[in-house]
This record gives structure tokens, sequence and C-alpha cells, in this order.
């Protein structure tokens, strides 16, 4: 399959300083042979803050595109792409003022309330504080990935034991107020011509995992967790619901300012109203991640993807 621009050289960057280091370096090899595949000139390096010879490496071999496949807070959240953009390189994905929004799960919570877009109420606590919202909580760092340190607490003695775990890690803790009900989540890819602004959501991807909550093992490693797609999969919600979650997680792609992809998680109570959690700006490319396996249902294999997303970086 060689759909690509074969004079193209990409570089995809991977690695990074993050707890996410060993996703990322996954995701990278995955971006990398699908790249090839679709006929791409393509070089995968590791990045870190203490070395950017890859970028020194990108000069000289003359390269057109940055792939960056980082998770976490310095190679998602805005630290590498303010060094690209300082260089006036090409690349795939946000920029940097919004990778930092994103990153920011207060921020980026704050935002959506701006434009009335739904998500759990909440509150930032620094240590000592108490919880003041009702419970059930969660209790999580407000930027990191993978559901590291995370916590959800029905009892005030979990709340404790989870301060007291998370204050080791982190000085300030976002908690909010639990929803209970589907978990969901959407790709935002974009597509020439199509929608606002050539983005539109992919289908709807509702996650059952097999343990209490989708956590970094259920996301990466287990094999048990089940991941229904579309409506002909997610029988029990109503296609309407569906479609205001598609659009919520559009919504809020446009207003944060994304670009090229993302992941909305959102979840789904009782009621059928969706509430959005956060926003990915660059998903896993795992062979458990869920943005290429919204686009592979809706007919796009890999390369296709990766294409798609190259050549808008470069605005072809």
């Amino acid at each position: 399959m060689r759909t690509g621009l074969a004079s193209q050289k990409v570089m995809v960057l991977a690695g990074g300083p993050d707890r996410e280091r060993e996703v990322s370096l996954n995701s990278g090899k995955n971006i990398a042979e699908a790249l090839k595949l679709a006929g791409y000139d393509v070089r995968l390096r590791d990045i870190t803050p203490d070395d950017l010879s890859a970028l020194n490496e990108f000069d000289q071999w003359g390269g057109d595109v940055i792939f960056p496949i980082l998770h976490g807070p310095w190679g998602e959240g805005g630290h590498l792409q303010h060094i690209l953009d300082e260089r006036g390189d090409t690349y795939v994905g946000c920029a940097s003022p919004a990778a930092g929004l994103c990153m920011d799960k207060h921020r980026t919570k704050m935002v959506l309330e701006q434009n009335n877009l739904p998500t759990p109420a909440s509150e930032i606590l620094s240590v000592g504080q108490p919880v003041t919202l009702d419970l059930p909580v969660v209790i999580k760092p407000i930027c990191d990935g993978s559901s590291f340190d995370l916590y959800i607490c029905k009892t005030s003695q979990e709340i404790d034991r989870a301060l007291g775990k998370i204050h080791e890690r982190h000085s300030k803790i976002l908690v909010e107020q639990f929803i209970q009900g589907h978990e969901l989540t959407v790709g935002i890819i974009g597509t020439p011509g199509y929608g606002r602004d050539g983005y539109h959501a992919l289908p709807v991807i509702n996650i059952v995992p097999a343990v209490e909550f989708y956590d970094y093992d259920a996301k990466y490693d287990r094999d048990d967790t089940q991941y229904r797609i579309g409506a002909e999969q997610i029988s029990d919600i109503p296609q309407d619901v569906l479609e205001k979650v598609q659009w919520c997680a559009l919504q809020a792609f446009s207003e944060l300012g994304c670009r090229h992809m993302a992941r909305v998680d959102v979840m789904l109570d009782a009621q059928l109203n969706p509430w959005i959690l956060e926003v990915n700006t660059l998903p896993g490319f795992t062979s458990h991640s869920l943005l290429p396996m919204a686009a592979h249902h809706n007919g796009l294999t890999l390369p296709e993807l990766c294409d798609r997303l190259v050549r808008m970086a470069l605005g072809v």
C-alpha cells in the first residue's frame, strides 16, 4: 500500500522522559512502519529534554515533516511543541498553546465551561486541603495521562488514602465529581472538505473494562477489555445520543484549538447526558489504542491514517 508522498521525509519522534515512555516507543514503531508502507522515507528516533540530537539529524537529513508521538507532559503537553515551533518545523499534532492547554485538565475544564460544554464539577486541592465535593469523587493529577495516580473514592477513608498517595508525587491535584455510567471516547481527525474546518468525529467507542475502571493495565496490557464501536455495536445507547456525544467532542476539539487529531474522553450518565473528561492531543498508536481502532472501523487503515495526518501537517 503506497499512498504517501514518496519524496517526503518524515521523522517519527518517540520515547521522551515521561511515565508513558514505553507506550510512546511502541506507538512510534507502529507509525514508522505504517508510513513506510504508505511510501514515505522514514526515520524513527528517540528524543528527551537532555538529548535533542534527533532534531539536528532532521536538519542534516533534509527532513520535511516531524511526527511526534510522545505521551505525557513534556512530549505531549507543549514543551516539545514549543521547541518545534521555535525552530519553524512542520509537524503533526497541536501547536504548543493547544497542547499545553489540553494537558492541563483544570484549564481544559475552564474552557469547556466557558463554552457551555458539559464537564463534571471539580476543584483543585493543595496539600492539606479537604475535599468539598459530594461523594463519590475521582482524584487525579492535573497534568498526566494513562490513568496514572487516578483514584475513584466512594468513602472519606478512601479519600484520605488517595490524597496521601497522590500528594507524594503532586502538590496540587484535581478532584472531580464521579460520573457513573458508560465510558466513551471519540476520535477526531481531519478530512479535506469534510465538515467544519475539515474535521469530523470517528465512531464512538464504548469501553467496557473487566476491572473497576479503565486503568493503565486495561489500556495497554490486558486482553479482556471490551471495545464496542459505533451504533451497530452500542445498541443500548440511542443513535441521537451517540451523535450528541460526537458533537460535544467536536466542539471541544474546536474550542481548545486542536488540530490534525485528538481523542476526547466522555462519560455518559444514567440519564444519557454526556460529560467531557479530557482531551488527548497525541493519542496512542499501539495495538490497544482507540483512535486507530475507530479509524479502522471507519475503513481507514493505519498507513492511510498516518498518511492523512502527514498530509494535513504539510497542507496538501
